[in-house]
């Protein structure tokens, strides 16, 4: 009888932990879902190129209204901005569940939902908002809120739906909205160090303007651009050191603090690794390392662990990251070099931008301070990588190997 008793808590064991993996596996994934209908496919392309696709996979009970190539076509005939165009993408998203079932049995034959573009704060008013109503003849209704009430789409088909987590229907045409459609200037026609100053960042910005590094940002926004900003008091702190720095060590410093790609904070957390910079040209690496701190991103060189605490601009082609500590290459602090750690895990960087020449190895004092801003070594006694991984086959194999081993007693 207790063998009977083990064997059976061993199955239930076996049971909840099989169920358990089972359940982590259905975070939904809006680019694989739309990837298996190719007449969905422009609108599942642009999800990813406005950065929508990383947003709507982090969201839950959430309804994604796709729209079919030849409704695409017609807003892309607009010729709107990549941020306008992410603008009327997000009026798509509606933060509650829709089926097919619920859409039909909307109580009182409307409903108004907030949309994506309401919760980024962009849309002025009601724009951001769209009612659905319950047609005659078994129609559903789709209006945004600026549109005077005018129903502009209608109900197609259901697409796909894990229930009250994501449901993806297809409406027959695109969501007119003259608010979201407004043509706000993208990051790359504004001014670099006026977006800088005005999002917390002035110090950096400030000492960027006065040197030609800031050329070098400049000319790779359009191209894509990622900006690790030192925050203000962070920048103030290190100024004196700063001004020690000869004029080519003052330009690498700089853009030490750039990488000349694109990368959203998903994509940061997802290519962790070695990565090179604005200042690497082959002669000098000039590198650091992107590593994941639990939820926390940080960056890693061999004297200085940043870690990114605000982020500041995101929108294609342009990234701007707030960090709590300024960035502190081994090029050109050499005599702040703590004892060497494990070597960090290396991967593919991004191709490096060769606008400037870097400087030669320091030859004084003045390139070479002997050491670095308080704390900062310290930063390199631990390599930490906050992730921890949990091997669910192990763990199944381990509770079945258990079970048959009461079977057997």
């Amino acid at each position: 009888m207790q063998l009977r008793e083990a064997a059976t808590a061993a199955a239930v064991v076996l049971s909840l932990s099989i169920f358990l993996l089972s359940s982590s596996t259905d975070a939904h994934n809006i680019t694989r879902i739309l990837a298996k209908y190719p007449e969905l496919s422009t609108f599942n392309h642009y999800l990813t190129v406005t950065q929508l696709a990383p947003e709507i996979n982090r969201r839950e009970t959430i309804t994604v209204c796709a729209v079919d190539n030849g409704g695409m076509s017609d807003l892309l005939s607009k010729h709107l901005t990549i941020g306008a165009i992410k603008n009327v993408l997000s009026l798509h998203v509606l933060l509650d569940y829709f089926d097919a079932k619920k859409l039909h049995q909307i109580t009182d034959g409307t409903a108004l939902a907030a949309t994506m573009y309401q919760a980024t704060g962009s849309a002025a008013g009601s724009a951001g908002f769209v009612n659905i109503t319950d047609l005659k003849g078994g129609k559903v209704g789709f209006s945004p809120q600026d549109n005077g009430g005018v129903v502009s789409a209608t109900f197609v088909k259901s697409v796909e739906a894990i229930p009250y987590n994501i449901s993806v229907i297809q409406i027959s045409s695109i969501l007119p909205s003259s608010e979201a459609e407004a043509p706000a200037p993208g990051p790359s026609e504004a001014n670099l160090t006026a977006l800088l100053s005005a999002h917390g960042c002035k110090v950096f910005a400030e000492t960027l303007l006065a040197n030609p590094a800031q050329q070098t940002f400049e000319s790779n926004v359009e191209s894509g651009l990622t900006v690790f900003c030192p925050g203000d008091d962070a920048m103030k702190a290190f100024l004196p050191k700063y001004k020690n720095l000869t004029a080519d060590g003052k330009q690498s410093l700089l853009e030490y603090h750039a990488i000349p790609i694109y990368q959203s904070l998903p994509g940061l957390k997802s290519s962790n690794g070695l990565t090179n910079t604005l200042a690497t040209d082959g002669a000098r690496q000039f590198h650091f390392t992107v590593q994941n701190d639990g939820t926390d991103v940080t960056i890693k060189t061999k004297i200085v662990t940043a870690k990114i605490v605000n982020t500041l601009i995101d929108e294609q082609p342009l990234a701007i990251y707030e960090l709590n500590k300024v960035l502190i290459p081994v090029e050109l602090f050499k005599g702040a070099l703590p004892p060497a750690p494990a070597p960090a895990p290396v991967a593919d960087a991004p191709k490096a931008s060769k606008k400037h020449k870097s400087p030669p190895a320091p030859a004084g004092p003045s390139d070479s301070p002997a050491d670095a801003p308080d704390g900062d070594v310290a930063d390199q006694t631990a390599d930490s990588n906050g992730a921890v991984r949990f091997d669910g086959g192990r763990f199944g194999a381990v509770i079945l190997g258990l079970w048959f081993v009461f079977l057997q007693m």
